[in-house]
């Protein structure tokens, strides 16, 4: 009888860990969880509703005058996000026009990036006024893992100002409106 039951004590034991064994039950248990970080690359003009703006040169109101320019605009915020596809990439934010007139230039400055809703390593503006061509020159270089807040008084401050290109007053006729497109576009280095 002793035998028996320290045999029925054995098999058991020995049932017990085949079962522990079969389904991997102990003390302790793991699993993995995978994270998928995408790489990201957005920018905007904010704010969205009032991003086409307007710059009227003024009469002059004597006689004698020449036009006045118009006021420097700086109603709009570049927006962008960033995440870079590997260690060590940066990115740039450039800006372009889709058409020069030979009459007047269009001249915009990014002031540095503000707001209290940013994070990461935001970009550095370029230093002093670009004057738009149809080439895109880079207006926030630098940029690392970020993001600027979104809307206005958010990201960088954009100054916009218009004037005659020197010489050209004799050729210049009067104009309603004539757009020009600015693009900004953001690219990893």
């Amino acid at each position: 009888m002793k035998k028996n039951a320290f045999l029925v004590a054995v098999f058991s034991m020995v049932a017990l860990a085949q079962a522990q064994a079969q389904t991997g039950d102990s003390e302790t248990d793991s699993h993995t969880i995978g994270i998928t970080i995408p790489t990201v690359a957005l920018v905007d003009i904010e704010p969205v509703g009032f991003k086409n703006i307007v710059m009227d040169f003024k009469a002059p109101t004597e006689a004698g005058l020449a036009l006045e320019s118009p006021d420097e605009n700086t109603a709009l915020w570049l927006n962008y996000s960033f995440i870079p596809s590997d260690i060590g990439k940066t990115a740039s934010v450039s800006v372009a026009i889709d058409a020069v007139n030979p009459k007047f230039e269009i001249k915009v400055q990014a002031a540095a990036a503000s707001g209290s809703s940013s994070g990461g390593k935001l970009g550095s503006n370029a230093s002093g006024i670009i004057t738009l061509s149809a080439t895109g020159q880079n207006i926030v270089t630098d940029i690392g893992a970020s993001y600027t807040g979104d809307g206005a008084n958010s990201g960088h401050n954009l100054t916009y100002s218009l004037n005659t290109i020197s010489g050209s007053y004799a050729t210049l006729i009067a104009i309603d409106n004539p757009e020009v497109t600015v693009t900004y576009t953001i690219s990893e280095q």
